[in-house]
């Protein structure tokens, strides 16, 4: 404890069980606040958002063998979404790993596919090293989980040492050769395009690419988790690139002559996706080299700060006499899709519908954290951010019954800001109980379900793959979300009507305990979108 004190650790999310209790009693003394679970997934999952939200390793605590299998889906999400997290389990006693044991299994095996790194303490005196490894490893580009295993009997051993001094890391710079080389590419490019990732927001450099973009005068595209980087309102903003469908934006990659991915992660959206054939040209900027890909293969590759990397290339290129990009034509199309639904008033009501309203009453701070289904897609293509992770999406992993507990560590991180949980009624069932953990907490969010009574998004790829009415295992009956809510403690809403939506959702964020809100969608705009992106034909 004295370690995880030594790093900063605010919080530690998990469930106590038999084979932790040393840890939890050092918890007892400690500064660190211990928030107790309804699910180790729950506990993972809180670890990760605070994790990717602050830049600092979450950390989450289970027991031994089943406490840990539950604790892994967390895990892996963090891992591959770029989120630092540390992980620690109980386990038993080094005295009886040698033989058959009540739930014991071989942790450290199976937590390595999906951590950076993980470790048993088997001598107490290793301990502060451990732990200052695990978190060094942890928040290092690109960051993701670490895992600790901790056996009863070490756990209960005096311990000598003191906790280690944390290193600071400094920026590395990328080679002039390469900056040069970078340069004078986006000189020559007609038609450059920018593809910016997760990766910018960790490197805290969305003001250095909003001023890049707009003195280069190149229109800028975001991935998934790469929303709020440069603002959506900026007249060289072209939202969101990622969904498997053709959309206006796939045309800005069928047209430019040069891709500038920075921060860009090729999990967040395959480059298959958008250079197949492997010949548009790729400059890579980030604080990694580039991943292996045939479609992804840069002809520059700038390695370093990003910040500083966009600098120096400003003040080497020369775009002076360049026209503006042609994919800037596109931006008019996008948005007037995105204010089509405005004042639709169908009910059940459009994904479009609720999500362009949700934007409305949502500050520019205020965080949107999306579930995993259908309403992903929509919140994906539609709910656009003017400030870096204020929509949180999963998409390296993509973990249903993530929201919810996300939320809750929003919240802790930032008290003073509206949160809501955007989730389908499928990833909610998944991890409701947590919203007791909110209650208990002090964590007043709200939770905005898609309800369909089935599972939309298996629902949309069943009728892409073998035709519209040709789905089977997707349905499935609800509880009265309302009455569920109320039995909890929490405030519950019904939306009855689109005009209903936008107040409810108003009222519902003036509460001082989390709020349910049950808001049936229309998802047969999903294959209607799917015949409309099959029609897209490009205008520039």
């Amino acid at each position: 404890m004295r370690c995880l004190e030594n790093e900063g650790v605010e919080y530690v999310f998990g469930l106590p069980g038999e084979e932790n209790l040393h840890v939890l009693e050092a918890l007892r003394h400690s500064s660190i606040q211990f928030i107790t679970t309804r699910h180790e997934q729950g506990a993972a999952f809180m670890a990760d958002l605070y994790g990717r939200l602050t830049g600092k390793a979450g950390v989450c605590l289970s027991t031994l063998g089943p406490g840990a299998t539950n604790l892994m889906t967390g895990v892996a999400d963090a891992n591959l979404d770029g989120a630092p997290l540390v992980a620690i389990t109980g386990q038993v006693g080094t005295d009886r790993m040698h033989i058959e044991s009540h739930q014991y299994l071989d942790l450290v095996a199976m937590f390595a596919p999906v951590t950076k790194w993980n470790a048993q303490i088997v001598r107490p005196s290793n301990t502060a090293e451990i732990v200052r490894k695990a978190f060094k490893i942890a928040q290092s580009e690109k960051p993701g989980a670490v895992h600790i295993d901790l056996p009863e009997n070490i756990a209960a051993m005096p311990v000598t040492g003191e906790p280690l001094a944390k290193d600071e890391r400094e920026k590395t710079f990328a080679s002039f050769r390469s900056l040069g080389k970078a340069a004078v590419a986006i000189s020559k490019a007609k038609n450059p395009l920018i593809l910016v990732g997760n990766g910018t927001i960790r490197a805290n450099a969305s003001d250095a690419l909003t001023e890049f973009a707009t003195r280069m005068n190149i229109p800028v595209v975001n991935s998934f988790m790469g929303k709020g980087v440069i603002p959506y309102t900026h007249p060289l903003a072209l939202w969101t690139v990622g969904l498997q469908q053709r959309d206006h934006v796939s045309c800005a990659f069928d047209e430019a002559d040069l891709i500038i991915a920075v921060g860009y992660d090729l999990i967040e959206y395959s480059p298959k996706k958008w250079n197949p054939d492997g010949k548009i040209p790729i400059i890579h900027i980030g604080t990694t080299p580039a991943e292996i890909d045939s479609s992804y293969i840069p002809q520059v590759e700038v390695v370093g700060d990003i910040s500083d990397s966009l600098a120096e290339i400003m003040k080497q290129a020369d775009r002076k006499g360049k026209t503006t990009p042609s994919a800037v034509e596109l931006r008019g199309d996008i948005r007037e899709d995105y204010e089509r639904y405005a004042n639709d008033d169908c009910f059940p009501i459009k994904p479009q519908k609720i999500i362009y309203d949700l934007r409305q009453v949502m500050g520019p701070e205020d965080i949107v954290i999306s579930d995993v289904g259908a309403h992903k897609m929509w919140i994906a293509r539609h709910y656009h951010g003017d400030r870096p992770n204020t929509c949180i999406i999963s998409n390296g992993f993509a973990a249903m019954g993530i929201a919810m507990p996300g939320a809750i560590a929003a919240k802790l991180v930032h008290p003073n800001r509206k949160v809501v949980a955007v989730t389908g009624d499928g990833g909610f069932m998944m991890n409701c109980q947590e919203l007791e953990t909110a209650l208990r907490v002090g964590t007043p969010f709200v939770t905005l379900i898609f309800n369909d009574g089935g599972y939309g998004l298996i629902e949309w790829k069943q009728q892409n793959h073998f035709g519209i009415g040709e789905s089977a295992f997707v349905k499935f009956g609800n509880p009265d979300f309302v009455k569920f809510a109320e039995s909890m403690g929490l405030k519950g809403y019904r939306v009855t009507s689109a005009a209903d939506l936008i107040p409810t959702l108003k009222m519902a964020l003036e509460q001082e305990v989390p709020s349910v809100i049950d808001c049936p969608v229309d998802y047969g705009e999903n294959m209607r979108f799917t015949q409309k992106a099959g029609d897209l034909n490009c205008k520039i």
